[in-house]
């Protein structure tokens, strides 16, 4: 069967849209006209992966929302319609559509979400392949949807947080921005009228600003040019993994890309081993939701170590790519049996920590923008105000 989006008019002569499923258009218009509506156009819906879909904000909910469906004993495809009905978004309910049609076509959940990668990413398709190999595919679901939350919680928090240094920094761009190219050519003509020579620093400010007036198309260009460079530079796997490495040992930086991908793995063994999948299921999982290329090439190598007959803690621990913590505490799980309880434990410190580096960096970043804004301005009223002096003491 295949999702088809339609626009037609009800008995009220209101115009309505949505996704019917079906095998043909003829067939999709059948079932609208059985519902009492009218069809004006029906077309398939499109499938292309970078798609508007579901959204972060809706895909916690519907996470959980499947996850309770599944536990009480209604089928994938059975669940997967209660879902669609209860979408309210256009784009959601095509999205849900088009995942239960590759679903009825025979494809596994996981399988039929990789349809949609922007709706439902790398990390939340490979949980959900661990769910379903190991049957336990509504536990899973449920301990996906508490760290979604626990996640779009984080994001929100940093979100805010960022939003006061973000605004200080295009607020301190535009001004001084307005002054170089605006307010000081108009200053600085005086003093250029009179031939009186110009101290050092006015002479800087002056060229700097007759520079970003001639040449702000072609930064422009440079800066656009530059950023595309980048974006298909990274997309090479060894220049990837250079940038990453480089990021992991960047002061700060490293720590807090360190630890986003050090939650997350934690996070998705916890889940995966609580939902009974095999251990070395579960890191091929974990490996697959890492970011970072480095860390990711880690867990790969602390599998094929697990695999010849070593413990988890030891072959992450050769590593030396995961904090101590998460180290001590897998081996206390493994010695005691209650590995899924320490790996819980050890994301929610790692998550933890994190926030704690966030606030720590925003903290600091708020004053030093404020000071750099200062600074840049403080440095454009002493050029100006330089000659002012000098004129008034030659006049004395």
């Amino acid at each position: 069967m295949e999702a088809f989006r339609y626009q037609a008019l009800d008995a009220a002569g209101r115009s309505v849209s949505g996704v019917v499923q079906a095998d043909t258009p003829r067939e999709a218009r059948t079932q609208l006209r059985a519902r009492g509506l009218l069809p004006s156009a029906v077309q398939k819906s499109a499938r292309h992966p970078w798609a508007r879909g579901v959204s972060a904000g809706e895909l916690s909910l519907l996470t959980r929302q499947m996850a309770t469906l599944l536990d009480s004993g209604l089928t994938l495809e059975q669940a997967l319609a209660a879902l669609i009905d209860e979408a309210e978004a256009a784009a959601t309910r095509e999205v849900l559509a088009g995942v239960k049609a590759e679903v009825m076509a025979g494809a596994s959940l996981a399988a039929a979400l990789g349809r949609y990668e922007r709706s439902f990413p790398e990390f939340y398709r490979a949980l959900v392949r661990g769910g379903e190999e190991s049957g336990a595919l509504p536990a899973v679901l449920q301990h996906l949807a508490d760290y979604l939350d626990a996640r779009q919680a984080l994001r929100q928090k940093t979100s805010l947080a960022l939003l006061y240094p973000v605004l200080v920094a295009v607020v301190a761009v535009a001004i001084v921005t307005g002054l170089l190219v605006y307010v000081v050519p108009q200053v600085v003509q005086v003093f250029q009228q009179s031939r009186q020579a110009l101290p050092l620093l006015t002479r800087a400010l002056i060229a700097l600003s007759d520079f970003l007036r001639a040449a702000w198309p072609y930064l422009l260009m440079v800066f656009i040019a530059t950023a595309a460079t980048v974006h298909v530079a990274l997309r090479r796997p060894a220049l990837r993994r250079r940038w990453h490495a480089l990021l992991l040992a960047l002061p700060w930086l490293g720590a807090l890309a360190r630890g986003v991908d050090t939650s997350r793995f934690a996070s998705t063994l916890a889940i995966l081993v609580t939902g009974g999948v095999p251990l070395l299921a579960a890191l091929a999982s974990g490996a697959r939701v890492m970011g970072n290329v480095v860390m990711r090439e880690a867990v790969e190598r602390a599998i094929e170590r697990v695999r010849e007959g070593v413990s988890l803690a030891r072959a992450l621990g050769e590593t030396r790519a995961f904090p101590p913590l998460l180290v001590h505490l897998v081996a206390s799980g493994e010695t005691s049996g209650k590995l899924a309880q320490m790996l819980e434990r050890a994301a929610h410190l790692e998550t933890r920590a994190l926030e704690r580096r966030l606030a720590v960096f925003l903290t600091l970043l708020e004053p030093v923008m404020i000071l750099a804004m200062g600074a840049a301005v403080l440095l454009i009223v002493l050029a100006i105000l330089l000659p002012i002096i000098e004129i008034n003491q030659l006049v004395r």
